[in-house]
């Protein structure tokens, strides 16, 4: 019989111990300001009588300034996710532990990238705070329903997580917000390890109902930003530009985690986990076709923008 999500996380919480041993172990600590130029800084418009931002006070191409603005506001709804994984996994003991310490280290990314951006007017501030409390306002709520596919979820998120925040600082042209992201990123890659690691425990738990959970986020996966406004446009600019696109979420994100996991040399799935995985492998063979002709219409795209130039 599959086991319930109480008897899931009971189980789980052994592991969720080592891996929160080995994260500790391995997390390096740091701090935000000194990541943040200060000098650079000064005055705005307003109580201070400072002047107001225009485009040209960025140093930033356009392009990294939407993903910039797309990472800031996805980090920005912290207190949606932290509620969301502390109903999920509770408050208590190892699981607790992790939960707190995991928005501890999501907050200081957040405080890191505002700052920068402030400080190097990289971005309009005034419409960056508009944005923040208009993707607040609407929150973040999880499609999903079970412990199994909130894990599932974060350790592809967190994954794509680490790659948009790399990608976006080599497309900013700018050393400081290079070496700024390529630290959050390392937290984001730890984080995905921790979620990895216990959603692979979990398959040897149950392994047909995380195939099942694995299945039904793989073939519905959206990034938690996805409720912003604007977040399609801004994720076409930003797929074009290859910061993420699907060939990336495929290849460097979906392909490397369920290798982890090994999902498709598991033995002894029943029926409906042997049709999970069925399902799993059609949808990854459709989303590699999907990527092949975006790729192949952007590269023509670029060589007549080349040709015209």
């Amino acid at each position: 019989m599959a086991m319930t999500q109480t008897q899931l996380l009971h189980e789980l919480e052994p592991v969720v111990a080592v891996e929160l041993d080995r994260h500790n172990a391995m997390a390096k600590e740091w701090f935000p300001h000194e990541y943040v130029p200060w000098s650079e800084g000064r005055d705005f418009d307003g109580v201070y009588g400072g002047e107001a931002w225009q485009e040209s006070d960025s140093k930033i191409p356009e392009v990294a300034r939407v993903s910039l603005i797309v990472n800031l506001l996805t980090e920005d709804n912290l207190p949606s996710y932290h509620h969301e994984i502390a109903s999920t996994f509770g408050r208590d003991g190892a699981w607790g532990t992790w939960v707190h310490r995991w928005t501890a280290e999501e907050d200081r990314h957040g405080t890191a990238i505002r700052d920068y951006l402030t400080v190097t007017r990289a971005v309009d501030p005034v419409a960056l705070e508009r944005a923040r409390m208009a993707h607040m306002e609407q929150g973040f709520q999880s499609e999903y329903g079970t412990m199994l596919q909130q894990l599932a979820y974060v350790s592809f998120q967190e994954l794509a997580t680490r790659i948009s925040h790399r990608n976006t600082g080599k497309a900013s042209g700018d050393e400081g917000c290079e070496r700024l992201l390529a630290r959050i990123a390392a937290d984001e890659n730890l984080h995905m390890l921790f979620y990895r690691n216990l959603l692979k425990a979990a398959f040897e738990l149950d392994p047909n109902q995380t195939m099942r959970a694995v299945t039904d986020v793989v073939t519905t996966f959206q990034m938690p930003g996805s409720g912003m406004d604007g977040f399609a446009r801004k994720s076409l600019i930003i797929a074009n530009e290859g910061i993420y696109d699907l060939r990336l979420h495929l290849d460097d994100v979906l392909m490397p985690v369920l290798r982890q996991w090994a999902v498709f040399d598991k033995t002894g799935l029943d029926g409906d986990g042997e049709k999970a995985r069925e399902e799993l492998s059609a949808f990854l063979a459709k989303t590699d076709a999907t990527a092949a002709r975006f790729v192949e219409r952007r590269e023509e795209r670029r060589a007549r923008a080349a040709a015209r130039q």
